[in-house]
């Protein structure tokens, strides 16, 4: 569980979000409609109460995934922020969502029946630091580091960010 205030939100800043009261459940879905929403093969979610889930920019778009659930998620930039059944009184946040991503560890693993067996593989194939490959696909990644367009890991007083020249 964790007490701390934590602030977060979508990839290009429409919607920024604060966290003001206890998170719980840290965990991890590997269920199929999760790996969907995420485009990944897990999603990593903490629950908090609804009422301490704060929207400070923006407005959360929604697609009713099932019956009694719904996922929240920036109409702008796609990312996915939020997952939860109607009926209850707390809300999923999507870790990566988060500015500080290492300020809540998932402790749980569920739908653990669609985990993608090779997973645990991926962390000893060999890796590279980003700016180590100095071209992809015909695209320097200093000029996709130069030019991002991604909003900062804290909160701004003004969306979109301009950059000074």
């Amino acid at each position: 569980m964790s007490g701390k205030t934590h602030t977060g939100g979508c990839q290009c800043g429409a919607v920024r979000y604060r966290i003001e009261g206890e998170t719980f459940l840290p965990h991890t879905c590997h269920c199929r409609m999760c790996q969907k929403a995420s485009g990944n093969y897990f999603m990593a979610l903490a629950s908090v109460d609804k009422a301490d889930f704060i929207v400070t920019r923006g407005t959360i778009s929604w697609f009713r995934s099932s019956g009694p659930s719904r996922r929240g998620f920036c109409a702008n930039c796609g990312t996915p922020l939020v997952y939860e059944q109607l009926t209850r009184a707390n809300t999923n946040v999507a870790l990566g969502s988060l500015d500080d991503p290492l300020g809540i560890r998932p402790a749980y693993q569920f739908g653990a029946e669609s985990r993608i067996p090779f997973l645990c593989e991926i962390l000893s194939i060999p890796a590279t630091v980003s700016m180590d490959d100095p071209e992809e696909d015909g695209v320097k990644l200093a000029e996709v580091a130069s030019t991002n367009r991604q909003h900062p890991d804290h909160d701004t007083d003004a969306w979109p960010v301009e950059k000074s020249t």
